[in-house]
């Protein structure tokens, strides 16, 4: 029997997605015995049985299923000279089915790599979602942002603007069911928001604690 996605192309003509992992020697602790592929829509949803030996020399064999959706890259944009950065707002539905009350949360620009450069992704992104063009970038560091489940790195830059790099309205691509509302705020109000609740998106308040932590701001 076919399975899309393994030995038939699946809906975006991928095959072999069953191999991922298969030839990991990294950890000698870790065998990867078999990769079953439980989804294959945009994203890869995949289920891994691996032996695992232990500190105390003990073997089990293991489950773990995995989401596979791509690497990413996030970006805090400041004004050095008004100590202001620039935010997005938008809905994301898994925050509103797990409880948020409206689903729009306040981010910083980001979005998946797509097999660009993460540089390359960042601009992109800041230039869709934001409308500036971005000059120059620092890379801060890679995180994995949910590593018991989900196999995306993402990458964290910061990068100065000022009103004359703001060339567009931003707010995203409509024909990709984006709408974003842009915000400029203060960088003492964005921490704000974090204390009382109103930013509650991982990469930004990582990335506003560590401009703060920095002094960047």
């Amino acid at each position: 029997m076919s399975v899309p996605g393994v030995d038939v192309p699946d809906s975006r003509g991928r095959t072999g997605l069953n191999t991922a992992g298969m030839g990991l020697g990294g950890n000698p602790a870790v065998t990867v015995q078999r990769v079953e592929v439980t989804s294959d829509g945009w994203h890869v949803l995949r289920r891994t049985t691996f032996s695992y030996r232990a500190r105390n020399g003990g073997v089990s064999l293991q489950q773990r299923e995995t989401y596979d959706r791509g690497n990413g890259a996030t970006i805090l944009l400041y004004d050095p000279a008004r100590r202001t950065v620039l935010l997005t707002r938008q809905f994301r539905y898994p925050a509103y089915v797990n409880g948020h009350a409206d689903g729009m949360l306040i981010e910083t620009a980001a979005g998946l790599l797509d097999d660009d450069a993460p540089e390359i992704a960042i601009r992109r992104e800041a230039s869709e979602e934001l409308g500036v063009a971005v000059g120059d970038l620092r890379h801060v560091f890679d995180l994995f942002m949910s590593p018991g489940s989900v196999t995306e790195r993402v990458h964290f830059y910061v990068a100065g603007y000022g009103p004359a790099d703001r060339v567009a309205a931003g707010g995203g691509l409509a024909e990709e069911g984006e709408d974003i509302e842009v915000l400029e705020v203060s960088f003492d109000h964005a921490l704000a928001m974090i204390a009382d609740g109103r930013i509650l998106d991982a990469k930004t308040v990582i990335l506003l604690q560590w401009a703060a932590l920095t002094g960047l701001v």
